[in-house]
């Protein structure tokens, strides 16, 4: 459905470099990366807001990279809401079509698509009365008034609550599986694994590995997306043994049996790992003795780092944390199943 090819977009302090990648019809694609890496140039291309250097932009198979905005059949949301602050609900979700259909037809657009996102009862509001949930869905209705083969939304659940965030994460979704493609672009890993058919990693202004959900976040390719992904374990390795890698230089473990030797990287989640006062009287491979060098509070739990020749991360709950009297400097065991180790070769 779309196609990007080798874009280029040159700055004085930014570079968008060699941007290739592909959506097909009915994807939902999340383009993750932290703040500053040019997601959102990316979507301005693609919307027609900013022409590249280099590089063509593909759509349905029509190279649309010279195309006028106004002549891309392409929807973009922000995530400041951008309503007109003049002008009811319903004349926000007709201005796109009103010129191009009869009044008649204008009523109905506007319904169905209120009564698709959930505003049929705010009609006759103006933007001032309404809250940030209802604005965004305000907007998206306009967006999707006129429509678009591809919608593009940049960050546009950044700005909302918790339960505002899990409403129209719900919408959207619910618009994907009605057929609608979509390019959103996000820095919230919990997002993105909420929403994604497929993910792009971006980092400096570069695709540095897209795939499936799945794909990229059990298997990150660089210590980057393994800790944008969530994977805070993350070390170099080298294979010594059928069974056994050095990490970092200094810290032996077990692993299960390879007929791979040399360089490596191996990764693990902070929730594999089991944390115990005393050594483990368990299978466990790896049990390792070390002191805790720092105690991280997560909107999952507790993230509790123990020096055992490495820095080890351990994610564990709040209730753990205080039954078993954590605190920084205190001599701990974490034990390490040999499964729960994934390696890149």
């Amino acid at each position: 459905m779309l196609v990007l090819n080798k874009i280029e977009k040159r700055y004085i302090n930014f570079h968008l470099k060699d941007i290739s990648l592909s959506v097909e019809k009915g994807d939902y694609f999340v383009l993750l990366g932290e703040s500053g890496a040019g997601k959102s140039i990316i979507l301005e291309i693609i919307a027609g807001l900013i022409k590249p250097n280099t590089g063509s932009v593909v759509l349905n198979g029509k190279d649309i990279t010279d195309l006028k905005i106004q002549k891309r059949k392409i929807g973009l949301l922000f995530q400041d809401y951008a309503v007109f602050p003049h002008m009811k609900v319903k004349d926000n979700i007709a201005y796109s079509v009103k010129k191009h259909k009869t009044a008649s037809d204008v009523d109905r657009v506007v319904k169905e698509l209120a009564t698709k996102v959930s505003i049929d009862h705010l009609l006759n509001r103006r933007p001032e009365t309404l809250s940030g949930g209802e604005l965004q869905r305000v907007a998206l209705a306009r967006t999707l008034a006129f429509e678009p083969e591809l919608l593009l939304l940049d960050e546009p659940l950044s700005s909302l609550d918790i339960h505002l965030r899990d409403e129209l994460r719900s919408l959207l979704r619910k618009l994907n599986k009605d057929g609608i493609s979509i390019i959103h672009v996000t820095h919230d890993y919990e997002e993105a694994i909420s929403l994604a058919t497929k993910v792009g990693i971006i980092n400096d202004g570069r695709i540095i590995q897209t795939g499936t959900p799945k794909e990229v976040f059990h298997n990150p390719q660089s210590k980057f997306v393994a800790h944008l992904t969530g994977v805070k374990n993350f070390y170099n390795a080298e294979i010594i043994h059928e069974n056994k890698v050095l990490l970092e230089g200094k810290t032996e473990i077990t692993i299960l049996p390879t007929t791979k030797r040399g360089k490596a990287c191996l990764y693990f989640r902070a929730e594999d790992v089991v944390l115990s006062l005393s050594k483990l009287e368990s299978s466990i491979a790896n049990q390792l003795n070390g002191n805790i060098t720092d105690i991280i509070p997560s909107t999952n739990g507790m993230e509790i780092v123990v020096d055992v020749g490495i820095k080890v991360i351990v994610l564990i709950s709040n209730q753990s944390c205080e039954a078993m009297s954590l605190d920084v400097g205190k001599q701990i065991w974490i034990g390490i199943k040999a499964s729960v180790l994934k390696i890149r070769y």
